[in-house]
Formats: structure tokens, sequence, C-alpha cells
């Protein structure tokens, strides 16, 4: 996989494409990626998921944590991920904007603020990724 295009295959399969997450900018000092709040991603009541924005937070934090290292000797797999759910939506998209908070060179820690269309906080979370050597075969 290119250098340029890793991120694209791995963002576009499993959770990430069945909520409907688009990784918009990937930086090694931003990553901003958006979901739709739709039946996807609503919770019971008609509301977005609190499950379905940390899953946001994490596909964010690990891109951008992987694209900080060396993916052919290591990967970076999420660890440990808290949230703040502060604002309820019904629909609409929301957008995650990540950060790197420490790049070490085992672990990452990722902030990530998930806003909506008029730039409110919906959710505020924090993840640590680790970063570990591939296993050969």
């Amino acid at each position: 996989m290119s250098d340029a295009t890793w991120w694209h295959d791995v963002a576009s399969t499993g959770l990430n494409h069945s909520l409907g997450i688009k990784v918009v900018e990937l930086g090694k000092d931003r990553v901003v990626a958006t979901m739709p709040v739709d039946g996807r991603t609503h919770q019971p009541f008609g509301i977005l998921h609190g499950g379905a924005s940390i899953a946001l937070a994490e596909t964010a934090a690990s891109l951008g944590a992987a694209g900080r290292i060396d993916r052919e000797h290591f990967t970076a797999v999420g660890q440990e991920i808290n949230g703040n759910h502060l604002r309820a939506l019904s629909e609409g998209v929301v957008t995650a904007t990540a950060v790197p908070v420490h790049v070490g060179r085992s672990s990452q820690v990722w902030s990530i603020e998930i806003r909506d269309e008029a730039r409110r906080l919906i959710c505020i979370a924090r993840c640590t990724i680790a970063v570990v050597p591939r296993k050969n075969g």
C-alpha cells in the first residue's frame, strides 16, 4: 500500500464503512473524520449512540497514530478510550478532530473533539494507542 493511500483502504472497511465514517484530512498533527447521524448511528431513542461517537473518536486517533509509525514493523492498536457525551443530536453530520497529546515509542495519547454542523461540542474523548511490533507470519 502506498504511503499516500494506505489509510483510505483501512478507513473504508469494517465498522467504519458500516457507520459511514469518512476521513477528510490525515496529517501528523491532525486527523479529521466525519460520520452521519442517522439510523446507523442512533441509539433506540433516536439520538446519536455514544458507542458510535467513541468508534469515530478511536478511528481518528488510531489513523493518526498509524500515520506516525513505521507500519512495516509496528502496528497501532487502541489501548484505552474514554469520552464525555455533552450534547444529544438526532440528525446531521458530526466531525471528529483528533490531535496528538503525547507521541512516544510505545504509546501515543490523542485528544478528540466531536462537533456538530453548528460547531457545538457533542463529545470529547481521549484515546491511548499502543505501538506494538508486528508479528511475522
